[in-house]
């Protein structure tokens, strides 16, 4: 009997030891089901701004169609769409509470036509910070992390990026009073030289200034056709990077963006460290704007999903 019992024991302490060793890893186990995607999707708003500027689409109404007809729960606002709202607190309410209704994150808001930060001329640039302070606290109000600005500057290279990080500088430190990053966009001229634009990031050397990469923003000067290399573009432009825009204009048969080769060009993003919102900011003409901004999403999911195996 003695032995038998022994026997009996080891063979239960054997299937309780296999139990709990299972039970230990169920917890990694919930932990790798909740683990979060390679990177996240928004919505940026100039995707629809045909439909906007036409009236179709009511700019208040920008969360719940995000939401509802595109299944996205983040957003990324045009302050041109609501132009002189930017200290109406009863309008920018309304914005807050439409989002928070829909489940739907603000996340930045891309801020263009007031003023050149780079302006050679010190009143001029001045003005221009001091335009972008209510941006700033709309944006605080809205629950967003950053304003997307311009470094528009002109002059020769060096100088104007002696001007640009002087303006971006000190509107960086308005917006960092307010817990708000301000981030640059390759946006023409000067600001689409990765190696410009990335020059002026270590001159300010703010934790709170950063870029908003863009796919496809990388005319140095359209009239003579004369671009930058977007794949190097935006790699310089990433270890900055607080956004990443992903702009779309066509697509191939298998669902592929004709100028831009997504694989690739995600992998540059997520190389970089960078695991945020990835905004999708269509602008093509042959598919409708919803058709543009679905197709941009099922490519984003697809590379994602293979970028993930």
């Amino acid at each position: 009997m003695t032995s038998v019992n022994r026997r009996d024991f080891l063979k239960n302490s054997t299937a309780l030891a296999a139990g709990m060793a299972l039970l230990g890893t169920a917890p990694r186990f919930a932990a790798a089901a909740e683990e979060k995607p390679l990177y996240s999707i928004s919505l940026a708003e100039w995707s629809l701004h045909k439909a906007i500027q036409s009236g179709e689409v009511d700019h208040l109404d920008f969360a719940k169609l995000t939401k509802n007809e595109f299944g996205i729960d983040a957003v990324e606002y045009v302050n041109q769409f609501f132009k002189d709202k930017a200290q109406d607190m009863s309008y920018l309410g309304e914005m807050k509470k439409r989002a928070e209704n829909e489940g739907v994150k603000s996340l930045l808001i891309m801020i263009d036509g007031e003023g050149a930060l780079g302006d050679p001329d010190e009143t001029k640039r001045t003005q221009a910070i001091e335009n972008h302070y209510k941006w700033v606290e709309a944006a605080k109000f809205l629950g967003c992390h950053s304003i997307r600005v311009n470094a528009q500057s002109s002059g020769e290279y060096e100088e104007a990026q002696k001007l640009a990080a002087d303006g971006l500088s000190r509107l960086s430190e308005f917006g960092a009073k307010h817990d708000i990053n301000i981030i640059v966009e390759n946006h023409g001229g000067l600001s689409s030289n990765g190696a410009w634009l990335s020059g002026v990031m270590k001159m300010v050397g703010r934790d709170n200034c950063g870029t908003l990469p863009d796919f496809g923003n990388f005319a140095l000067n359209r009239q003579r056709d004369e671009w930058y290399d977007r794949y190097i573009g935006v790699r310089q432009l990433m270890p900055f990077a607080k956004a990443v825009s992903a702009k779309s204009h066509d697509f191939d048969e298998n669902g592929d963006e004709i100028h831009t080769d997504y694989h690739n060009m995600m992998k540059i993003v997520l190389d970089a460290g960078y695991h945020g919102f990835v905004g999708i900011e269509y602008e093509g003409s042959i598919l409708s704007e919803p058709e543009g901004i679905k197709a941009t999403k099922k490519l984003l999911e697809r590379v994602r999903e293979d970028l993930s195996a």
